[in-house]
């Protein structure tokens, strides 16, 4: 759903150069058709920048020729493609050329999305004890969960209709329909999507990523471990997983893989890049579960949570306590497990810290905004731990944070209004807050968890074994769904629901739920924008990621359960 651009590039020496002198995108679209990413050499000179390039768009522009034997370039941010369409965004991320954009709905998921919702309407019978009102929206909330997975349009659209049917249907007033746009915790997800582009646009987390590799790096296990202290270190600042995902640790790892002679799609892919890639992409799960603010579904759970009653106080350190022991833990054992599971051919990377610190000297010293970012990003890490304490919403310090990174140049409007992410996020999950809000102002909720209580309770489940059987069913229906948010909007709230009628207690049921909801963007390659973003390097074959997905939640699940059963109860949550 987020994406992020990748600028600023570095070339190897050459004695050739060679005159462009046609529009800027010509340029960027030679750019764009090079044959392959190249990283960076000991003597490198850096080429203009893409921002240099865009101000001399009418000029000609010199770069050096590209060696053609195995010299490669490391970038500061590499352009992994680019579409002049879509130059006014220049974080936008892909991995592969743009495909041109949708044109209407597509006719079979249209089809198939509107008739669940009418058979749901007008062929299964009402439930006594649930109003007509309540019945009709659900059947909209239905055929809207069942575009966001079929897509027969983009997200955003899919759900606009949706609110549209609402109010067409007059199932909800305009006021009601739109009430979750004033939403706290989603305007907080607008502001995470314009902090991470802060992120990437100064360099911070890309030199972040950098000194971990220069001081780790000697080998390819030390090497993991270094790229996932670096985005556990980065992740409570940076809330949005893909964006860490796409703009600072795919460019890295790619630029390793490729002077190790790791190339994607080919077979020495397993020489580095797959290991580093896997390892990575599993190990997003648990460093995005170890902060509230690492991932948006994380503030989107507890919004949630709250309708249903389930208040957790001072939420911040609350949610770090309790996942802090078995995140860590399983930290660091994924990269050791996957070390034996998927072993890199290349068990030993000497070269990686020479360039990692050739990498460094390139990028310079730390840059003022920079510095400003580091500092902005401390002062809105200490009011969402201590802000409930001075009394400062977790969404105000967030705009306060960006009001400093806006007064001080580090972002323009132009950076946020572009950030179309953002904002088609606000749109889609404004939707989703709405309709799962009112289904439980409504009682379809309360009557659909009651449902399951009753048949758990046929069946003498105790409430632990309850919540085992609840969460494994949370996690491994997410096989059916495209994405972390488009789960958590259509299911977080009901299977709340249903642990609170089976006796477990809220908190324990709100936060678990919260972290399997990150546990599980690793299962397949659609099942979060970051393992889409490392699937489409190219480095992995597809039978491979299914199998270790499937492999990896197992283990997370044994460390997370067994850990968490013992530290959960040290805390008091059962």
């Amino acid at each position: 759903m987020e994406s992020f651009a990748l600028h600023s590039l570095s070339t190897s020496t050459t004695t050739t150069t060679t005159t462009f002198s046609t529009s800027l995108c010509t340029r960027i679209s030679l750019l764009h058709r090079l044959p392959k990413p190249l990283s960076i050499t000991k003597s490198s000179p850096s080429i203009p920048s893409l921002s240099t390039i865009r101000s001399s768009a009418q000029k000609p522009l010199l770069f050096s020729a590209f060696h053609t034997r195995n010299k490669t370039f490391d970038s500061k941010y590499r352009i992994l493609a680019l579409d002049t369409k879509s130059s006014d965004n220049p974080l936008s991320y892909s991995s592969e050329k743009p495909t041109p954009p949708q044109k209407g709905a597509k006719l079979i998921p249209l089809l198939i999305s509107v008739s669940i919702g009418l058979i749901v309407r007008f062929a299964v019978p009402k439930p006594i004890g649930i109003t007509p009102q309540a019945w009709q929206l659900l059947s909209i909330f239905l055929s809207t969960i069942a575009g966001l997975i079929l897509s027969p349009l983009p997200v955003a659209a899919w759900a606009f209709l949706g609110l549209t049917t609402l109010l067409v249907t007059r199932t909800l007033s305009f006021t009601t329909a739109f009430s979750a746009f004033t939403n706290e915790v989603i305007w907080l997800i607008v502001i995470s999507f314009f902090f991470a582009r802060g992120f990437v646009k100064t360099g911070l987390g890309d030199r972040i990523a950098t000194y971990f590799v220069k001081w780790l790096g000697k080998s390819t296990l030390g090497l993991s471990y270094g790229l996932t202290l670096s985005e556990v270190l980065i992740a409570p600042a940076m809330p949005s997983t893909t964006a860490r995902a796409g703009g600072v640790f795919l460019p890295i790892i790619k630029s390793l893989s490729l002077s190790a002679g790791s190339k994607p799609g080919d077979s020495s892919s397993t020489m580095l890049g797959s290991y580093l890639i896997q390892s990575q992409m599993q190990c997003a799960g648990s460093s995005s579960s170890l902060f509230l603010t690492a991932a948006a579904q994380n503030l989107l759970s507890f919004k949630l949570a709250e309708e249903l009653g389930v208040m957790i106080p001072n939420p911040w350190i609350s949610w770090l306590k309790a996942a802090s022991l078995p995140a860590l833990i399983s930290l660091l054992v994924t990269p050791l497990v996957l070390y034996k599971l998927y072993p890199p051919e290349t068990k030993d990377t000497p070269d990686a810290p020479a360039v990692a610190a050739k990498k460094l000297e390139t990028m310079g010293s730390v840059t003022k905004n920079e510095w400003t970012m580091v500092g902005t990003m401390l002062l809105a890490v200490s009011l969402w731990v201590f802000g409930d304490a001075i009394g400062i919403p977790s969404v105000v310090a967030a705009m306060i944070g960006l009001s400093i990174l806006l007064l001080l140049g580090v972002l323009d409007w132009d950076d946020c209004l572009s950030e179309k992410s953002a904002w088609d996020t606000l749109a889609w999950f404004a939707v989703l807050v709405g309709m799962a809000s009112q289904l439980t102002n409504l009682g379809v909720i309360s009557w659909m968890s009651g449902c399951v209580s009753k048949n758990l309770q046929s069946l003498s489940l105790s409430w632990p074994a309850a919540f085992g059987v609840l969460q494994a069913s949370y996690f491994f229906i997410h096989y059916l769904f495209a994405g972390q948010i488009g789960h958590v909007g259509a299911l977080y709230s009901a299977f709340l629901a249903m642990h609170l009628a089976a006796g477990v207690p809220a908190t324990l049921a709100a936060l678990a739920l919260a972290y399997n909801t990150n546990l599980f963007g690793a299962l397949t390659h659609y099942s979060s924008g970051q393992s889409a973003v490392y699937y489409g390097a190219g480095y992995m074959d597809l039978p491979d990621v299914f199998k270790l997905g499937f492999v990896m939640a197992l283990i997370n699940a044994i460390i997370w359960g067994v850990t968490g059963t013992f530290w959960w109860k040290f805390l008091g949550l059962y």
